[in-house]
Formats: structure tokens, sequence, C-alpha cells
């Protein structure tokens, strides 16, 4: 292995549109247990583990993601990863030179090794063997990218190509090749000179950032504009956000990797997928004999090669189906043929245009205290079911178009109503008037768990004023 320290950079960004209704804007495919117990992002840190000269990571994701990413680290012991908020999305390349920035203040030189948060890697020990080949040469200055050895004529996916004619696991990359149609994929294919893209790199922190001076100067400015402005947020990192709105926006791909003359291709063979499609999860998931995939609460008669989840707690009966994908969730459904997936975005494009809740969040609602899920509403009421974690509180508040009633179903509750402190529990109830500034605390050591009712003329989550947040939040609950 390389003498250099590897720090992991994971870029946890990304929407997710093409796994809709599981994957949502505020809760995308990263975050989410799609090929096992483990959060896809779980999943990206444990296979680190094993890897020698391993730096503490680094996690880029959007600063509405910050508590999920937070949890799931906390989750996995992973305390001492830092945290890196991005006020805007600006693709990759930014995110990575901020990374490297950042790096460079705990290390003389390390090396990068860039992970996307939601690929799958099947065979751990091979991807390991592959890093120690890419830390080899990118400690000698090469910027090593990770081609997947391709086993179909994929059309979904971009494509490296190798120098003709050369030999071994690290080859020189002659260029990259956008999505091919099926038939020039079959000839990448069979000429054995093509790989992958797998958006995978490992590099020293200051050869990217010096190639990076040479093909995009302005990016490189503001990304050290917005660190250097950057505050210390709870666990996070916080980019400025004016300075950082300012950067160009781009892909390393394009900004740096089909530019610079240092690029090499490490061949990986270990069952990658970047999972981007319902079919793409099909194909890496456990099927049965009739090449099905269920999860959740299914019954299927005579189907063969579909994809079948309930996750919203209700029964999915399939009957004589044959290559469709069926996804349940509390408020949306799916059904698609998995041939046509890919247009599954255009579904969120159409919720988007529409002002639809769906394209955005669940009907359950992750926040840093707990989580709530919207069980009824009406013109002038809403009832939620509240989670407040061990130890949480909720915001000091207040509304002004809506009252609330609070039933304690388990737990023990704290409330400040006005100037009145109340302890609640089981079968306890409690009323906020219009107006009333208010607290929820879980003062206990089970989860809290109650029922709330509002009603009012306006029951819109923008209906609050703040006054004391742990959390430093100034919208949303």
């Amino acid at each position: 292995m390389a003498n250099l320290p590897i720090v992991p950079v994971i870029l946890a960004g990304g929407s997710g549109t093409r796994l809709w209704p599981l994957s949502r804007a505020l809760f995308p495919k990263q975050f989410l247990p799609l090929t096992g117990e483990r959060t896809m992002l779980q999943e990206t840190l444990a296979r680190l583990d094993g890897i020698s000269g391993l730096g503490s990571p680094m996690v880029v994701c959007h600063d509405d993601h910050r508590f999920i990413v937070a949890e799931q680290l906390r989750q996995r012991n992973s305390r001492d990863a830092t945290i890196i908020l991005e006020p805007v999305g600006r693709n990759t390349a930014p995110a990575i030179a901020i990374s490297a920035l950042q790096a460079l203040k705990n290390h003389s030189d390390p090396l990068l090794l860039v992970l996307a948060a939601d690929h799958v890697i099947r065979d751990v020990d091979a991807f390991h063997q592959a890093v120690e080949t890419a830390a080899n040469s990118a400690e000698t200055g090469a910027m090593t990218t990770f081609g997947i050895e391709p086993v179909a004529p994929e059309t979904g996916y971009g494509y490296l190509r190798a120098q003709p004619g050369e030999q071994g696991q690290v080859k020189r990359l002659a260029t990259f090749v956008e999505k091919p149609d099926l038939v020039t994929a079959q000839a990448y294919l069979e000429s054995g000179e093509y790989f992958w893209n797998s958006g995978m790199f490992l590099f020293r922190a200051s050869v990217y950032l010096k190639e990076l001076e040479r093909f995009g100067p302005d990016m490189l400015k503001a990304c050290r504009e917005s660190l250097d402005k950057a505050a210390n947020d709870l666990d996070f990192v916080r980019l400025d956000k004016e300075a950082f709105s300012q950067c160009p926006e781009d892909s390393i791909d394009y900004a740096v990797m089909e530019k610079t003359d240092k690029a090499v291709i490490v061949a990986l063979n270990a069952g990658w997928s970047d999972v981007g499609s319902w079919s793409a999860l099909w194909d890496v998931a456990d099927k049965d004999d009739d090449g099905n995939v269920t999860k959740g609460d299914v019954i299927e008669l005579g189907c063969e090669n579909c994809f079948l989840q309930s996750s919203g707690g209700r029964l999915v009966a399939a009957v004589g189906l044959d290559n469709l994908i069926v996804v349940d969730t509390d408020d949306a459904v799916l059904i698609a043929n998995k041939d046509d997936v890919q247009h599954v975005k255009k579904i969120v494009e159409k919720l988007k245009q529409d002002g639809r809740s769906e394209a955005v969040q669940h009907r359950l609602v992750y926040r840093p205290w707990g989580s709530y899920d919207c069980i009824d509403r009406g013109s002038r009421y809403q009832v939620k079911r509240i989670t407040v974690n061990p130890g949480a509180r909720l915001s000091v508040q207040m509304h002004h178009h809506r009252a609330e009633h609070w039933v304690v179903v388990s737990g023990t509750a704290r409330v400040k109503n006005g100037e009145n402190e109340t302890l609640l529990t089981e079968n306890e109830s409690i009323y906020i008037p219009v107006g009333n500034v208010h607290a929820l605390e879980n003062p206990g050591k089970i989860p809290l768990e109650l029922i709330e009712v509002q009603s009012g003329a306006y029951l819109g989550e923008d209906d609050i004023v703040r006054f004391d947040d742990r959390y430093g939040r100034h919208e949303r609950t």
C-alpha cells in the first residue's frame, strides 16, 4: 500500500429521481436501505473497513440532508467524520475541490478516495485490491479513475476507453465516451478497450487542485472563498452560501479528467452497480426461481421477472405479471415496465410542475429530533403521529393560524405551554391555543409517541415562529 494517508470523500448529494417513489428530494436513495439492512451511505462507509492507512472520512451533502447524514454516521459510530454542507448543488468537481482543501488542513498531502454514497460493490476484497493498486499509482502523481470491466452491452452508463494495446490492471486513459446505443455498446464490449465509468477516483489532493487551477481557476477560487468563509455549525462545516453560489457547476469528468494528461484507469471487477434505476436494483437483488424480487408484505401468483415492493404497510397482491416494477409507499404507487424505468424521472418532473409534495418528501418526514407522519387531513384539520427521540426537543415556537391538541400514546412528554410547564404520560393530553408559545421535549429513556391534531385556517409547515432551536434551524420543523 502507498505511504500517504487515504482520506475517503463520500459524495452524498443527488436526488435519485429514477428510484421514485421510494427516493424523494428530502430523503433520496443514498439514505435508504435498498440492498440490505444498512443504508447505501452506511454500506459505502462499511466497505472501507480493512483498507490500511485510512483517515477519517469526509461526507459532502446538501444542507437539507445534514441531520440524516449525522444520524446515519452516529449509527455507525463514525463520529470523527467531517460533514461538509453545500448550500446549493454545483456537481462533483467543486465538491471534490472543497474536500481536497479541507483535507489539506489536517494532512500534508493525502490521497483522496472519492466515492459515491449510492453504489453497490459486492466483492469488497476485489475493491480493496483495486484501491491499493490505485493508491500506488496516485502516490506518484497519477489521477486514477476506477473503470468497471463490462459484462454486458450496457447503454445506461458512460464509458472509459483505455489506450489501445496496454496490458495490466492500470492503463492510460484515452477518452471518456458518452452513453452509447446498443450496437455501439456491443462493439465496446467486444473490443476489450472500454470500461464502464464508475465515477470513483483516487488521487493526491494537491494534484487535483493543481489540475483544477489549470483548467478551472474560477471554480477553485470560488471554492477557496466559500471554505475560507465557512462556519462550524454543530457537527458541520457550513460553506458560505454567497461565495459557493458563484462557483461554476461542472462534473469532475468535464472539468478535469477529460483534460488532464495524468489520468489512468484502474480496472475493477467487483460486482459494481450505481443502482440508478429500478431495473438496476432488480439486477443486484436476490431473486426467486421465477426471477421475482419481493420486499415487504407481498403475495404473488404466476409472476415472472418482476420487482414487487410494499413499503407503505399495505399488502401488495400481484397475479400473472411479467417484467414489471410495482412499488407501494404510504402516499404513492409506481407501476412500470422494467424496460421503461429510465423515464420515472419524468413523473417526478411532472409532480414538481404541479407543485405536489410527493416529489419532495414522504408522508413520513424525518427531523433531527425524530419524525412525524401525516395520517389524515382535511380542509381545516390535520392529524400527525409524532415520534420524539429520547432526550430530543422540538424548537420553542408559536403558530399564527393553527391550534394543536396533543395526546401522548407512549413515553413521557415535557410540554411548555405559554407560562406553564407540564409532564404528560400515556393517555394524557394538552391543548395548545393559537398564538401560544410552546415546546415539546422527551426527557425519558424511550421514544415519545403522540398524536397531534391541528386545526385552523392555515396548516402549512411554514406557519412557525421560532424563538429557540438547538439545531440552528430557521425553516421547517
